[in-house]
């Protein structure tokens, strides 16, 4: 789990009123470690051309170029100039060891961006979208400097962004660099150390980034045990029965003891999988939403939720009248993919938005909701999954296209039912739920259009 920052200018700023470190310290450490990185990566002798702005993120290429000269083919574009006092004086480093310095983009092996980094705020003009434009186009292994070129620090980006394989980001991780939209060009994230390990130079924070070995399976360690030591998840089962199958079976695979659903009709289901008319008195949480469809009046709803079970709340729910008092219970999951977060905002009286407008803002709508309803944990699907709860926010950016596909939310929803059945928390439940649902769809070996909710129940049960 690593710490995610809004801004870093702030954490600079402690580097040199509290550490003693000057701004070309930390610009060096910036070029050294990019530097040792393409030394690792790559062969002696392959040709490189480093893109420079005029401001500090270009002076970091700058300073780039002057480390990798003479062990590779460097050359030096300088495509606006040199404005910032750092970049004028790595400017003159860079001429005095004789950096072959070039008047337009080269044909190379590797392409660097260091036009903008992590200060872009703007749009660009006609000028700067060619050269980025130019940039995409060649055929070359991509590193962006600090974040690609194009991308804003809250997530949004310009249409012509740079497309890197791989980001050298410095100091910590920037938040923006996870939103959905940035996931499709800032390739591979490597942080590079300013002079100070990782654990001076960042403070706290409340947005967290999840790596793969946080996931916590619910392995069973109790020999004395029986199916009512790992909970019974009930899933209310509406006019879509498929879709609450796929909830149970997940949940099943996942370690509940039992899993009944809750039908008015005698539905065809798996064998291992109970039914019923009525709620368990074993019940130890209950999943809603999945394929509900008008099955029940408000009237056998309210009943069936006439309890504090832990509640998972889903799709078809987050429309459904009762949605507004449902969401003042005191253990409650609510898991809506982007348009039906719009549809909760909008019912809650936050905002009224569309998908894009959400998508732009994905962080800020999130906080907003949890501000309004502390109590609730928050899991909004995506390519970069976001887990809250209060002022506490993970990422999960192990999301995948594979799951683009009807039944990978039921799924999801199984896994954390099953983990709020056995008595975890609602946060512990979705963030470990929703790490297990990424690591299967990765672990699947079928082409990227075929994966179904059987491979990912599958899957499951060999992590």
């Amino acid at each position: 789990m690593q710490n995610l920052f809004t801004e870093v200018t702030s954490l600079d700023q402690r580097c040199y009123n509290d550490f003693g470190l000057s701004e070309d310290i930390l610009m060096e450490h910036a070029a050294d470690g990019m530097a040792d990185f393409i030394h690792n990566q790559y062969d002696d002798h392959e040709s490189i051309c480093i893109v420079c702005g005029a401001g500090n993120n270009g002076a970091d290429g700058i300073a780039l170029a002057r480390l990798l000269h003479r062990d590779f083919d460097v050359s030096l574009y300088l495509s606006f100039g040199v404005r910032s006092t750092m970049t004028k004086l790595q400017y003159q480093r860079a001429e005095a060891v004789g950096v072959n310095i070039v008047d337009e983009l080269q044909e190379c092996d590797i392409l660097i961006d260091a036009l903008f980094g992590s200060g872009f705020s703007r749009s660009f003009d006609e000028e700067t979208r060619e050269l980025l434009e130019a940039m995409n186009n060649l055929n070359a292994d991509k590193i962006a400097c600090d974040m690609p070129s194009g991308l804003r620090l809250d997530g949004t980006m310009e249409e012509e962004s740079f497309v890197a394989d791989v980001t050298l980001t410095m100091g910590a991780l920037k938040r923006g660099m996870f939103s959905d939209a940035a996931k499709e060009i800032v390739g591979s994230i490597y942080v590079i150390d300013l002079g100070v390990s990782r654990k001076v130079y960042e403070r706290a924070s409340n947005w967290k980034l999840l790596d793969g070995e946080d996931l916590h399976l619910p392995h069973r360690f109790e020999k004395n045990s029986h199916k009512g030591s790992y909970g019974h998840l009930c899933v209310i089962c509406g006019e879509k029965p498929g879709a609450s199958v796929m909830t149970g079976s997940a949940a099943l695979h996942f370690g509940a003891g039992l899993v009944t659903l809750i039908s008015n009709n005698q539905e065809q289901i798996p064998y291992e999988l109970m039914q019923s008319h009525l709620l368990p008195g074993t019940t130890s949480a209950i999943a809603l939403g999945m394929g509900l469809g008008t099955e029940f009046s408000n009237e056998e709803l309210l009943t069936l939720l006439d309890n504090e079970h832990p509640l998972l709340l889903d799709a078809d729910i987050f429309a459904h009248p009762l949605f507004i008092e449902l969401l003042t219970r005191k253990h409650l999951v609510i898991t809506p993919h982007p348009k039906e977060f719009t549809t909760v905002l909008n019912v809650c009286g936050l905002a009224d938005i569309d998908v894009q407008e959400l998508q732009n803002n994905r962080f800020h709508y999130v906080e907003l909701f949890c501000r309004a309803y502390p109590n609730v944990t928050l899991l909004l699907k995506g390519a970069n999954v976001i887990i809250a709860q209060c002022e506490t926010f993970y990422i999960n950016p192990h999301g995948t296209n594979v799951l683009a596909k009807g039944g990978s939310g039921d799924v999801l929803a199984g896994l954390i039912g099953a983990l709020m059945a056995q008595g975890h928390t609602t946060i512990h439940s979705a963030m470990h739920g929703s790490l297990a649902h990424t690591t299967a769809a990765m672990q699947i070996d079928k082409n990227s259009y075929a994966l179904t909710s059987n491979d990912l129940i599958e899957a499951i049960t060999t992590l």
